[in-house]
């Protein structure tokens, strides 16, 4: 797996209630989910946000409520990849059970809004191509690789299931 795509940048401990806001919860449709994502923090990122761009954040990103329309949302908008130099412990679960790739990367700061990054999942190494930098993240160890390539812990259950629950 792999990534390559333009990134968003905030700061640190952006928390679930700006990812989507609490007056939202009361949908579970992933097209309305998208459509409020960041607007607390950034009313224009649903303009600017594209299919395949890379959500960068600081410390703590994910804080606040457990919600898992957080990491539904920023999904649903067409964002590949969360990098953060720490992500909150609950976000970090939901967003691998939804099979949204994240990843924890010390030197993300350094990338910007607009820096063009790419990102391979079996080695760890994030590409500035704008600056000509090289960041490292731990990489996904096999089982979470194979959930996000599942879709998230349902198509995971429900694959293994469907080969026989051997481990499911």
């Amino acid at each position: 797996m792999n990534a390559k795509g333009t990134v968003l940048r905030y700061g640190d401990n952006v928390d679930t209630d700006v990812i989507i806001p609490a007056r939202y919860l009361n949908t579970s449709d992933r097209a309305e989910l998208a459509k409020h994502c960041m607007e607390d923090i950034d009313p224009t990122f649903v303009t600017r946000v594209k299919p395949g761009d890379i959500l960068v954040g600081g410390r703590n990103f994910g804080c606040g409520s457990s919600r898992e329309h957080a990491p539904i949302a920023i999904a649903a908008s067409g964002i590949a990849c969360v990098v953060a130099e720490s992500f909150a412990r609950i976000f970090y679960r939901n967003a691998i059970n939804i099979g949204l790739p994240i990843l924890e990367c010390a030197d993300i700061g350094k990338a910007e809004t607009g820096d063009t990054l790419a990102i391979d999942f079996d080695t760890g190494k994030i590409q500035n191509l704008t600056r000509g930098e090289t960041y490292a993240a731990a990489p996904f160890p096999p089982f979470m690789k194979e959930l996000m390539a599942q879709g998230g812990l349902t198509g995971y259950v429900r694959s293994m299931l469907q080969k026989g629950g051997e481990r499911a």
